[in-house]
């Protein structure tokens, strides 16, 4: 990436896959109209929820294997909340993680792998979805950073959010899982040098209105495209006012 690099970061798509393949088209359609070198970044949460989280995966890899051939795109996925539960049910075996990733959607993305077959939440069915889950999904699912950084634009891409007091450095349970009132409201902001300028590009959590969520220090993507909202993309030009792109 460069400092004239074009940065398109997708919100939560949830097993909207058809939602995100239109997208896709929309954001290569945009980048060759624009030019340039260009960055997809997708901020987590492929999973759960939607009818077809495998069809997720398989769209984000498919686009990240076309980038591997370019001098002019580059694809960056992100691990979400929902992808790690899914990968503690997967390493934990039958029990707590298991039933927690289930009850949160993890029943939804099962039936994009069993080709629509209930797998209940009883222990004895583990054997079953692990033999249908696709492992290079799995270990595709392992290798992904809870993080994206750009120095030179102070541009923070992350799932869930940071935490002010401890940027850079906050957990990777933090990069995924927060909803802290004084992350959503920058005044409260501690005055550190790290944080001067900075700007957190995220989901997780859906806007009230399913509208972009804009402010200096936050744009917040997460518009509820598996609640009936749009599966919205921030295009970050450089020297130009965040602009949108969704279906």
């Amino acid at each position: 990436m460069t400092a004239e690099t074009i940065y398109y970061a997708i919100g939560d798509v949830h097993g909207m896959a058809k939602s995100l393949e239109a997208l896709h088209a929309l954001v290569l359609a945009d980048h060759e109209r624009r030019g340039g070198k260009a960055a997809v970044i997708h901020l987590g949460d492929y999973v759960d929820r939607g009818p077809d989280s495998r069809g997720v995966i398989d769209l984000v890899m498919k686009l990240e294997k076309k980038a591997e051939g370019s001098r002019t795109l580059s694809v960056h996925s992100l691990l979400g909340n929902h992808e790690q539960m899914m990968l503690d049910a997967w390493d934990g075996g039958p029990g707590t993680a298991e039933e927690h990733w289930l009850m949160n959607g993890g029943s939804d993305a099962l039936k994009s792998y069993t080709r629509g077959r209930d797998v209940d939440k009883r222990a004895q069915n583990s054997k079953e979805w692990r033999a249908a889950v696709d492992p290079a999904h799995i270990d595709w699912l392992r290798e992904l950073p809870t993080m994206l950084v750009d120095e030179t634009r102070k541009l923070v891409f992350v799932h869930a959010g940071i935490d002010p007091n401890t940027y850079p450095d906050c957990k990777d349970e933090i990069r995924i899982w927060t909803r802290s009132p004084r992350f959503f409201d920058p005044d409260r902001w501690p005055d550190r040098p790290e944080l001067d300028g900075i700007r957190v590009i995220h989901g997780h959590t859906p806007t009230t209105d399913l509208a972009p969520d804009v402010g200096e220090r936050r744009i917040n993507v997460d518009t509820g495209a598996v609640y009936g909202g749009a599966l919205t993309c921030v295009v970050l030009a450089p020297g130009e006012k965040a602009d949108f792109l969704a279906v």
